[in-house]
């Protein structure tokens, strides 16, 4: 044997099981929302098969050499794969979870059995105390290097079914080199059959990583009802775009964005009570969020702006105007105008360190909070960053999700607001395509509602008497009764509000 090469299995091997792990946590955060609920229960579950795996490894008592070859290959396969049929299963069937954790469960078993076995397979080469130090030692080196791969070069440049797949084939690769490192251990009539099943491995494991846009899309396509004509995964999230009877449509993640049909309702609805509600003329304005352009089309209306400041995290949304033309024609090629200046980076760390000329309007236009990450950009220390970049009669919109679907928490946001001294007026308004949808005008003073939109502006919904009408609540959208939490960062109470809501609807 060539105990060190045998060594270097257990970097990769331990490379290639937290890669899976981390894939399932990713991809189950994507689909379900809830990245923390997601990540504790599969890196629960991953490290108790685990758990299962090694205890199994006893029952191993002869052959250990094949076994151990039979093992890598068949972690090669569902690891391989399970990027890939995990993303198929969310889109075709029903019971997506039963899918995921199982898969999770089968995949950390077999890692779990791996590394007992090596070391047995070794221990007749070193002291015990000698084989435990370097195997352990090592494997947690591959998990360094998995945990440093995975958001720096393979979720960005790769994408999930490319890694996964990816992995698979090492994982083939060591069952191969297995056979080699290991043939004294081997009868010879095993020899062949144990190298074609793993070059049959790798062959196909080498067809799904060619197809892996194939199969990206065939996921997709069971996921979305048009046509798909614009797909990309960037480091932060999935970007696609749909076309059909009624127009373009934006996915983050699955979630709808806008549809080009009805989209201007939403976006008049976000700007322009900012600006009826600003006395004066406003000069500088702060967009967080909207990378898609399309707030930024209703601001740049304004003749009086002479500046506006855009920061969202993903610099391929902000670049979709370039990329997609359809976008940059609905935006009116907003990104174009010398007045806006885009920052690509977190609103939260930006509204925190940056020293900007503060602001006459801002208009905070993030998605749902429908995880942590994005829970954290609607509590009261980010409301009092934001504070911080305003002047004492400066005009804030947010939109605050649905009053109608997630009533607590559209009140959780306005009550995080007031808390934090902001005055608040709420308002909704129907977006077809969302349904009822809610939002936040916010000073620092008191003052009335406007009741007109701003005069001699184009504008497609907007008039006297819808204007009025969005800052009436019927009974079923007023604050209910009972105490409603503020969202901070140590509770994040908007989170569990939202998903509690919207899961109904699911």
């Amino acid at each position: 044997m060539k105990t060190p090469l045998l060594f270097l299995n257990v970097i990769i091997i331990a490379t290639c099981g937290l890669i899976y792990e981390l894939l399932a946590g990713t991809l189950s955060s994507y689909v379900l929302g809830d990245s923390i609920t997601q990540f504790s229960f599969i890196i629960g579950i991953y490290l108790f098969a685990m758990g299962v795996g090694s205890f199994l490894s006893r029952y191993i008592e002869k052959n250990v050499a094949e076994k151990f070859i039979d093992i890598e290959l068949a972690v090669a396969v569902v690891g391989g794969f399970s990027a890939p049929l995990l993303f198929l299963s969310f889109a075709y069937v029903s019971y997506f979870g039963i899918v995921l954790y199982t898969m999770v469960f089968a995949i950390g078993t077999l890692v779990g059995l791996e590394i007992p076995l090596l070391m047995r397979i070794l221990k007749d080469e070193l002291d015990f105390k000698e084989l435990v130090s370097r195997v352990l030692a090592l494997d947690y080196v591959g998990a360094l290097v998995a945990s440093l791969l995975f958001p720096i070069f393979l979720v960005p440049k790769l994408g999930l079914n490319r890694t996964s797949v990816l992995f698979g084939m090492l994982n083939a690769g060591v069952a191969l080199w297995a056979t080699w490192l290991l043939d004294p251990l081997i009868p010879n009539r095993k020899l062949l059959i144990m190298r074609v099943k793993g070059a049959v491995v790798v062959v196909l494991l080498g067809i799904a990583l060619i197809k892996a846009d194939r199969l990206t899309t065939l996921a997709e396509d069971g996921l979305f009802a048009d046509t798909i004509v614009y797909a990309k995964s960037s480091p932060y999230q999935r970007i696609v775009v749909t076309k059909g009877k009624t127009g373009h449509a934006l996915f983050l993640n699955g979630n709808l964005q806008f549809n080009s049909f009805d989209e201007y309702r939403y976006h008049e609805a976000l700007v322009h009570p900012a600006f009826a509600a600003f006395k004066g003329e406003p000069k500088r304005v702060l967009v967080l969020g909207g990378g898609d352009g399309l707030a930024l089309r209703e601001i740049l209306k304004y003749k009086s702006v002479e500046a506006v400041q855009l920061v969202d995290l993903d610099p391929m949304m902000t670049g979709l105007s370039n990329a997609f033309p359809p976008l940059a024609e609905l935006n009116r090629h907003s990104f174009d105008d010398p007045r806006v200046s885009v920052t690509n980076g977190d609103a939260f760390v930006w509204l925190d360190s940056n020293e900007a000329e503060p602001f006459d309007i801002a208009i905070v236009d993030f998605p749902d909070p429908n995880n942590f990450a994005l829970g954290k950009l609607y509590t009261t220390r980010f409301y009092n960053l934001l504070k911080r970049k305003l002047k004492p009669d400066s005009a804030v919109v947010i939109q605050c999700t649905s009053p109608l679907i997630a009533r607590n928490s559209y009140w959780s946001i306005i009550k995080t607001l007031e808390a934090v001294g902001f005055i608040v007026k709420p308002y909704q308004t129907t977006v077809p395509s969302f349904g009822v949808w809610g939002y936040a005008l916010a000073k620092q003073t008191p003052f009335d509602i406007p009741t007109d939109p701003p005069a001699n502006i184009e504008l497609k919904f907007l008039n006297h008497e819808s204007f009025a009408s969005m800052f009436d609540f019927p009974t079923d959208m007023k604050m209910p009764e009972g105490e409603i939490e503020v969202n901070r960062l140590d509770n994040q109470a908007l989170v569990r509000y939202y998903e509690t809501e919207w899961r109904r609807f699911e």
